[in-house]
């Protein structure tokens, strides 16, 4: 291997070093920010614990189309949030639904709440108005001893933030000195290389 490959091995290492740890740190951040809530081939789905359920909510805006979500809440108002039963087990089950205001410290005050009850036919709604912006907690509990636990955190009417965007620009330039350095470093060897000796 030349001086040139092993330096550009040099500069891609480090790149690496350096991106990867970055690009996993924001996956993390982005895959972890709603707990027990995924997407899972276009279906919001809620998992508690072995179990499963379809997870939609929808704001009703008068004279206008509802508005269908899955995990933050676009704005404020009057919203409906609907969980399906996927697995059937889930309809023996006694289930509790609620939602808690979200402080940091685990000691959130409950907003609203369904008390646990079984539903036969697989379909537990809730319907709340949210009147300001804030950030929640969703709780639903399933089983006699409330054993399956889902915590999802959530947002009412405030913007999300554009990691995708942020993240692929810290990349980008990440990446851009990388290869700035790599170049620099060529370009001065191919100066010292080109610099005439003197004669002896």
């Amino acid at each position: 291997m030349n001086a040139s490959h092993r330096k550009l091995s040099s500069a891609l290492r480090w790149s690496l070093l350096v991106v990867l740890p970055v690009a996993a740190s924001l996956c993390s951040t982005m895959g972890l920010a709603h707990g027990g809530l995924s997407m899972d081939e276009d279906m919001c789905k809620l998992r508690l614990g072995p179990y499963y359920m379809h997870f939609t909510g929808y704001q009703v805006r008068p004279g206008s189309p509802n508005t269908e979500f899955c995990e933050d809440i676009p704005a404020t108002g009057k919203t409906i949030i609907v969980m399906d039963a996927i697995d059937h087990a889930l309809r023996s089950m006694p289930v509790k639904v609620q939602i808690v205001t979200d402080t940091g410290d685990g000691n959130g005050q409950t907003v609203v709440e369904l008390p646990q009850k079984m539903y036969p036919a697989g379909t537990v709604s809730l319907e709340y108005t949210f009147e300001r912006p804030g950030r929640f907690v969703g709780l639903v509990t399933a089983g006699e001893n409330g054993e399956f636990v889902s915590r999802f955190p959530f947002s009412v009417g405030i913007a999300k933030r554009p990691y995708g965007f942020y993240g692929l620009l810290g990349l980008t330039v990440i990446g851009g000195f990388a290869l700035y350095g790599y170049a620099g470093r060529r370009r001065a060897k191919q100066r010292d290389g080109q610099t005439p000796r003197m004669m002896a």
